[in-house]
């Protein structure tokens, strides 16, 4: 189509990395391409199979690469974003100072933006997903960990060291007694709230509750397959211990708003991932909460959303990285 824009974003995961063309309005163009990552293949096997997945969505697109404007790539663990540089992640072993950025933009000449993972998720949402009304948005991602991401008027707040955003490891509990967390601190918010941590804190619960639950029932026969989505619809069935987990899940979230509501004061704050999507009745906890705990003044105003693109977000949210970049020269 004469004038229009195209962007590739990429988000590179542990398991597999996907990438998609997007246009200037952040409609995908296409269905996403899809790779294997396999990591243990080592970084350089991992740099083109990222051109390949890249070169893939092209071609599911129809189009040729002389009409890519520029990429995005988004990729997770420690990174200095300036750099361009993947640093040591630890779910991408044994990668180590990986020159994403300068190895896309020498393979395809196309102007290259590169973020971390949570950032261009939060991009996403905030382009074309829950926070498309908003000036300013907070994401919080909740998975296997809870990442995140800070957008205050089209600007991604990276910090000085490439980690701003790191929302799942806000303290909300004593550093001395706390839950460990998987970075080794305890008390943060990912060791009390991620989907990971939402089962292990059902598991120690069985082992206490007095009262009547099908959760143990349930767990004893499916243990391979327990989730936290199994908690959930347990707890929207009626199970009591489910229901106290699901509380304690708002309760926890909410801690994490309320602190990023006094430093950011953001218009909207967004959950992403499996949790987000168990329903209104989870966002209206989460809600109730903040508005309990926070700052009276911002709590009243601020919008409490479930994520809207899913796991889209990343390669939407890199190839609107792209589309920033572009748009900034």
């Amino acid at each position: 189509m004469a004038g229009q824009r195209y962007f590739v974003g990429l988000d590179v995961g542990g398991t597999t990395m996907k990438a998609g063309v997007v246009n200037d309005a952040g409609h995908a163009l296409s269905a996403h391409a899809v790779m294997d990552t396999q990591p243990e293949r080592g970084q350089d096997a991992g740099l083109e199979t990222m051109c390949e997945t890249i070169r893939r969505a092209v071609g599911a697109a129809n189009l040729k690469l002389d009409e890519i404007i520029a990429i995005g790539v988004a990729t997770p663990g420690l990174m200095d974003i300036k750099a361009g540089l993947i640093l040591d992640p630890p779910n991408l072993k044994p990668w180590k100072n990986v020159p994403v950025r300068d190895h896309i933009y020498k393979t395809f000449g196309k102007p290259t933006a590169f973020q971390n993972d949570a950032n261009a998720a939060a991009y996403g949402e905030f382009w074309v997903g829950s926070g498309q009304s908003a000036k300013s948005m907070v994401l919080f991602t909740l998975g296997t960990g809870v990442g995140g991401g800070i957008i205050v008027g089209d600007v991604i707040v990276e910090g000085e060291h490439s980690h701003g955003g790191e929302l799942g490891h806000m303290r909300i509990d004593m550093p001395d007694r706390g839950r460990l967390c998987g970075c080794g601190a305890r008390g943060c918010l990912e060791a009390y709230a991620s989907a990971t941590n939402v089962v292990r804190r059902a598991r120690e619960g069985m082992a206490c509750w007095r009262g009547p639950t099908t959760l143990r029932q349930f767990y004893t026969a499916n243990d391979d397959v327990f989730t936290a989505k199994e908690i959930f619809e347990l707890a929207l069935a009626g199970d009591e211990l489910a229901q106290k987990v699901v509380d304690d899940t708002a309760y926890y979230l909410a801690l994490g708003a309320c602190g990023v509501i006094a430093t950011v004061d953001p218009e909207m704050i967004v959950f992403g991932g499996g949790m987000a999507t168990s329903g209104e009745w989870f966002r209206e906890k989460i809600e109730a909460y903040v508005k309990e705990f926070g700052l009276p003044f911002p709590t009243r105003t601020v919008k409490i959303r479930f994520a809207k693109l899913g796991s889209d977000a990343g390669f939407i949210g890199a190839a609107g990285c792209a589309r920033l970049l572009v748009n900034a020269k």
